[in-house]
């Protein structure tokens, strides 16, 4: 069952709030339920961790670094380079001798939202996909959504809960089928569209609120991973980008039919403030919200 209660710091290794990192933003205040992310310099060290619940991702954004890894057994001396990332599953501690200064960001994803994943991909019990620790040299798909995170981490506006939840799997998928080797379904399409229709009335009922991709599925009566591909398949965007254009077509429509502030328009269609509203807004109409209401009323 996916969580309703944001991923807090106290359920990471603690590498991330180590007193020689610096310049560290994280996702603490965010209300992400589905990932917790922290991005930082860190200096040389080494620490021991012990196992934690969920799955790990550290992406190196600087290199090459060497640094010595013990998953199991002896350490092994690793050369990374920029763009590398390292992948430790949940359930199993480790050990780590960091000999330079290197910027990072810190993914951690939901167990839960794996094996969610895992069961709309795989044969057979999710509960025993795993995907195995190791350092991945060279992988653009998985460097870029990471890049994608640490994007939301540092543009608030961005970090809305629902565009999270599509990362983060966004991310599952990913590591499913390139690292765990499980034997998968063949594909089949079950798209319903009294789902959709369920999810666009929750969504539209909402519109003003902070929205997860977990509650829209809840009221579709889905699986977020399966609402996800409906909404893909069906309306041919992302859900939290299907929400964005809802916000908009409703802000333009206040615009027109009302004579209230922007900034409170803003606040009304579930922007975070007049500012979010016209970037999003001069993206998709090639003009600001003052200028669309002037040219209405010419």
């Amino acid at each position: 069952m996916f969580t309703k209660v944001p991923f807090l710091e106290e359920e990471t290794h603690g590498i991330v709030t180590r007193g020689g990192n610096r310049g560290r933003v994280s996702s603490d205040g965010h209300d992400w339920r589905a990932l917790y992310a922290s991005a930082q310099t860190e200096l040389p060290f080494e620490g021991h961790f012990p196992p934690v619940r969920d799955q790990l991702l550290v992406l190196h954004r600087s290199g090459p670094v060497t640094l010595d890894r013990y998953d199991t057994g002896r350490p092994k001396a690793h050369l990374v380079q920029r763009g590398g990332v390292h992948m430790h599953p949940g359930g199993m501690p480790f050990s780590v001798r960091l000999y330079g200064a290197l910027d990072t960001i810190h993914v951690y994803l939901r167990r839960s939202v794996i094996e969610e994943i895992a069961a709309e991909l795989v044969a057979g019990d999710p509960a025993l996909v795993e995907i195995p620790a190791d350092i991945a040299d060279q992988d653009p798909m998985l460097e870029n959504l990471m890049e994608a995170v640490r994007f939301a981490l540092e543009a608030r506006d961005a970090a809305t809960p629902i565009y999270i939840d599509h990362l983060a799997r966004a991310l599952a998928a990913h590591l499913v089928r390139r690292y765990s080797g499980a034997k998968f379904k063949q594909a089949r399409s079950e798209a319903s569209r009294p789902d959709l229709t369920r999810a666009l009335d929750y969504m539209r009922a909402h519109i003003e609120q902070p929205i997860s991709l977990a509650d829209v599925a809840a009221a579709a009566g889905r699986s977020p991973s399966y609402l996800s591909r409906q909404f893909r398949e069906q309306l041919g965007k992302a859900p939290h980008a299907y929400l964005i254009d809802m916000r908009l077509d409703l802000a333009r429509e206040l615009l027109e039919q009302t004579g209230d502030r922007i900034a409170t328009i803003a606040l009304d269609c579930g922007f975070s403030h007049q500012e979010h509203l016209t970037r999003l807004f001069r993206r998709r109409f090639n003009t600001t919200p003052a200028a669309w209401r002037r040219s209405r009323y010419r």
